[in-house]
């Protein structure tokens, strides 16, 4: 009798922890933001947010049409290539609408999982929708990681030697890493079907096609070097707003740093390790990590105001749908009763010739 006051607790342990994994990367991102706070104090956040101008938001929000356009047109050459039919237009207000997500939802990845639902739903295969997302993504941040430790190893740069250094453990560490996992596979023993190796080896096949495609695949390196400029350029304008006067041959290894540091899914609206690797390597390279932190400050604040047409993009699909409900009842209201509409009684189905298609991004 004594014990069984104590018999639910393993089940509210259990779900602490489901509820610490879930929200650990916004977790690590306030616990990163608090501490380079407690270090460099609120007032470095206030000057960035004093320097910006409406000039520089107007500068701000093209760099975004420019990087979100092209994202778009990267998206609509994967889904091409995996099948699927996605036209710019609607591509270019999703992705809008999935970047202010990700800039004003904890997580930073929020508005990319809503884009993927929603683009499964309307072209009918969720599977290959969901999946177009994440081809489309994962090819942004590999030709993030490779022009940039391309650029952090070979260009002259305070944080040089301390790149290489990380990058020398990195992949001792992944080595080791995959030298356990081959091991670990040789030692398992084959099962029938095709399980789970067989669906990652045809999610891998799949991307490389779709990646690698004689008619895709220069589309989606040549977007994803564009928008790789875009973003660079948008930290480059920061560093000018923030009053840093190196030029931008320091400057582009510590933006490429910072944007590695972004991709971290540890922040929160995508603050987080941005502003602390940013100070750091600011610091490293002798321009004050207060500097650094104003900086990404800046950044921030600019990269949320590029995403703001994202916002116009709910509202006005919100006040469709509204405006579609009301009409739909009215409709319902003033239509004819059944036993004075013989068509609705002769035949089971609709006769509009509108139902029954499958969703397609333009409706939605």
């Amino acid at each position: 009798m004594e014990d069984s006051p104590a018999a639910p607790r393993p089940r509210a342990a259990g779900k602490v922890l489901r509820a610490l994994r879930a929200h650990f990367g916004s977790i690590a991102g306030t616990i990163i933001l608090v501490v380079v706070m407690w270090r460099l104090g609120t007032g470095v956040f206030v000057d960035g947010l004093r320097r910006i101008d409406g000039g520089t938001l107007v500068a701000a929000v093209g760099i975004g049409v420019l990087t979100t356009v092209v994202s778009a047109w990267r998206w609509c050459a994967v889904t091409r290539a995996l099948g699927l039919r996605l036209p710019l237009g609607p591509a270019v207000a999703d992705y809008y609408r999935a970047l202010f997500l990700n800039a004003a939802l904890p997580g930073g990845v929020l508005g990319d999982v809503h884009r993927a639902v929603r683009h499964g739903q309307s072209s009918g295969d969720m599977g290959r929708g969901v999946r177009a997302v994440v081809i489309e993504r994962t090819a942004g941040q590999l030709v993030l990681a490779v022009v940039g430790v391309a650029v952090l190893l070979t260009m002259p740069s305070p944080v040089l030697e301390q790149t290489r250094h990380t990058a020398g453990v990195l992949a001792l560490v992944t080595l080791g890493a995959t030298a356990i996992w081959a091991a670990l596979r040789m030692g398992r023993e084959p099962r029938p079907g095709r399980g789970r190796d067989g669906r990652v080896r045809a999610a891998l096949t799949e991307a490389r096609g779709a990646l690698l495609n004689r008619d895709s695949g220069p589309a989606v390196l040549i977007s994803s070097v564009v928008v790789l400029a875009g973003y660079v350029a948008m930290f480059l304008l920061a560093a000018r707003v923030a009053g840093t006067s190196v030029g931008p041959a320091t400057l582009v290894p510590l933006a490429l740093l910072a944007l590695i540091a972004m991709s971290l899914p540890l922040n929160v609206g995508g603050w987080g390790p941005r502003e602390g690797v940013t100070a750091w390597s600011f610091g490293a390279a002798g321009l004050g990590a207060s500097q650094g932190l104003t900086v990404a400050v800046v950044y921030g604040v600019l990269s949320f105001a590029a995403a703001l047409p994202g916002a116009l993009v709910l509202v006005g699909r919100w006040y469709g749908s509204l405006r579609a409900r009301r009409q739909s009842v009215t409709t319902e209201k003033y239509a004819p009763k059944d036993s004075t509409n013989p068509s609705s009684n002769s035949f089971p189905f609709s006769a509009d010739a509108n139902e029954g298609r499958p969703i397609t991004p333009e409706s939605v």
